[in-house]
């Protein structure tokens, strides 16, 4: 029972907490409400007085422990007195209030299973899911038009105090002046902006594209890819080239396993167009959102300056998607990383390509050849997978993956460049020798140290994915705090 009595002080401490936040305090006080059903949770368990509680509930509390702790760093960055410049500058407002509640409703769901609830108890009222989803909608609503108004009062205020002071203080007020109206204009267009979520994934008719480009700006062996414009949004639409004659039931099952596939760190897919469907040669397009800078690797490769708070970020937000994911489908990492199939969105980082194989597959004609394998699949593969071509695909083997991503991140480097295309000194160097290839020296100790456990040897020492966005986002928290 060592976990109840920090759970209970963590518990604690967010309500003093929740009282003195400056904004998104509905967010915060729905966060409270959903912590106060675990807390409940957690008493009834400490009532019971078990000196032995069996594992699966000490595996439960200690993950509540670890979700519970970064939700308290999370609502404590909106009680700074800074908050507004925070707010604009950070990468994931209000989609971290998601991920936090998924979280706690994940912990909600596993405590109820180690104690065997049934679902009629009352907690599971708080936890229910349709009503959850509208709930944080609503709140989402109200807290984006107060901080709109906190804003503008700021801005006024702002203007006020340069016009009334003078000297050196007033190019202090007016350099800061110039950073929140740099970073206002473009927060209020996001807020106001239809969320791509909200979008129902469904069969699109041709002349709902908008101004397609004639030149594609991408190819593969089996389509090509334009840039246009649905909805409102900028989209890639992937048009197959070898898509086979009286394939329109495989495209209507693939519209229901899009829908699967809904989250902010998940490449989106708007729908399935089919043009020229009544002819011998019709085509068979998918619109996707359009990825503004390109793959994880041309990022990388770029001359951008990536912080280490937009670093965290980004790991943060590859590990959300992973998670999400895996709560859906087996994700294959192992294939998908061929080719790094992660896109980033205005830096929020995404994964892509996870079930658009299977679409890929339903439609093409056979094709012979082979991809242009840039980085060795064994740069991904877990020490176990390595060793023994036999081995289950796990989850476990899927944080290793993902481990190598966030390296990838923080280095910019490629996996195992030194090791050319020699796979075999790949397979000693990661089975033989449990190498790790190292961090930069500036690496900050809380970030790497989360780099490293993914990708250690032992599976069993491998965080899983929901722990993994918990101390990320804990992590990040603290960067945007400095």
């Amino acid at each position: 029972m060592d976990y109840v009595e920090p759970i209970l002080s963590i518990t604690s401490q967010i309500y003093t907490l929740v009282e003195k936040v400056k904004a998104n305090k509905k967010r915060c006080c729905r966060v409270l409400e959903r912590v106060k059903a675990l807390e409940d949770l957690v008493k009834s368990i400490k009532q019971r007085n078990e000196v032995n509680p069996s594992a699966e509930v000490e595996t439960s509390l200690k993950g509540l422990s670890i979700t519970l702790k970064s939700a308290q760093e999370l609502i404590e960055k909106y009680t700074l007195s800074n908050l507004v410049k925070r707010i604009l500058k950070s990468s994931s407002h209000g989609d971290e209030f998601n991920s936090v509640n998924e979280r706690l409703n994940d912990a909600f769901q596993s405590l109820a299973l180690a104690l065997q609830l049934e679902h009629g108890n009352q907690l599971f009222r708080v936890f229910e899911q349709i009503s959850r989803q509208k709930e944080d909608e609503a709140d989402s609503r109200e807290d984006d038009a107060e901080l709109k108004r906190i804003l503008i009062k700021t801005h006024l205020c702002f203007c006020s105090s340069v016009l009334m002071e003078y000297g050196e203080y007033v190019e202090t007020m007016q350099r800061d002046l110039e950073d929140i109206k740099s970073n206002y204009l473009p927060f209020i267009f996001t807020v106001n902006k239809p969320r791509i979520i909200s979008m129902d994934i469904r069969m699109i008719k041709p002349d709902e594209l908008k101004n397609v480009e004639e030149k594609s700006f991408m190819t593969t062996p089996t389509s090509e890819v334009y840039k246009g414009e649905f909805g409102g949004f900028t989209v890639a639409i992937k048009k197959y080239t070898g898509a086979k004659p009286g394939s329109v039931s495989v495209f209507n099952k693939e519209v229901e396993t899009m829908k699967r596939f809904e989250s902010p760190n998940i490449l989106r897919m708007f729908g399935i167009c089919i043009r020229e469907e009544n002819t011998s040669n019709p085509e068979f397009l998918v619109i996707m959102e359009y990825c503004e800078k390109g793959s994880l690797r041309d990022v990388l490769n770029s001359k951008h300056e990536l912080l280490w708070t937009r670093k965290a970020s980004m790991c943060l937000d590859a590990a959300q998607g992973l998670y999400r994911e895996g709560k859906k489908v087996k994700t294959h990492w192992n294939e998908m990383l061929v080719t790094i199939h992660c896109f980033l969105y205005s830096f929020c980082f995404q994964l892509g390509g996870l079930e658009l194989a299977k679409t890929e597959t339903s439609l093409k004609r056979t094709t012979k050849g082979k991809e242009d394998k840039t980085i060795s699949l064994l740069c991904y593969s877990s020490p176990q997978q390595l060793s023994n071509i036999n081995h289950a695909y796990t989850k476990e083997c899927e944080i290793y993956s993902l481990g190598i991503v966030l390296w990838e991140i923080a280095t910019r480097k490629k996996p195992f460049e030194d090791c050319g295309d020699d796979d075999k000194i790949i397979s000693k160097k990661v089975c033989e020798e449990k190498y790790q290839e190292p961090l930069p020296a500036d690496c900050p100790e809380s970030l790497g140290e989360m780099i490293k456990a993914c990708r250690a040897y032992e599976s069993s020492c491998r965080p899983s994915a929901g722990v993994l966005v918990d101390k990320l986002r804990s992590v990040l928290v603290q960067f945007e705090k400095q």
